[in-house]
């Protein structure tokens, strides 16, 4: 299991691939906020559901500082297969490796329909302007977080 990140940690830099197969580096983003969520599998409902809420939020978090980025296990052809078939405006990458998945304490075991699994912990951290974790939620829920992030930031 995958230790969890806390408030005050810096965030683990990463650089992966986004649905066009361009590299994104959370260095790119320092002097912004970042919010860095992880989930499952594109083109699956809650995924679908929470990505469409981020793209619909994106523009009141970017006056507000941050940037959205989205992390899963998936390939850049199936990110952009999903971007294009849902219209996202986000930022996907993909960690087939589950590397960054791990660091960020977003992969391991979970409870899924009442059995043990390993996989993606359903996460969003905040990261500041210098590369700190601000905020760190895990096992959080696909439907009405992009609402409670927004709540819980005061934007």
């Amino acid at each position: 299991m995958s230790e969890r990140l806390s408030p005050g940690d810096t965030a683990p830099a990463f650089t992966l691939p986004d649905a066009d197969g361009k590299d994104v580096s959370l260095a790119d983003h320092k002097g912004r906020k970042v919010i860095v969520y992880f989930y499952p599998a594109a083109l699956t409902p809650g995924c679908t559901k929470q990505a469409c809420d981020f793209t619909d939020n994106l523009g009141l978090l970017a006056d507000a500082g941050y940037d959205v980025i989205g992390v899963s296990p998936d390939r850049p052809e199936k990110l952009a297969k999903f971007r294009e078939k849902e219209n996202l405006k986000v930022t996907l990458v993909g960690d087939p490796a589950k590397g960054v998945l791990e660091s960020y304490g977003a992969f391991g075991e979970k409870k899924s329909y009442g059995k043990t699994v390993t996989g993606v912990i359903r996460s969003t951290i905040i990261v500041d302007e210098e590369g700190k974790v601000e905020h760190a939620f895990y096992n959080v829920r696909a439907t009405g977080h992009v609402a409670k992030i927004i709540k819980d930031l005061g934007i």
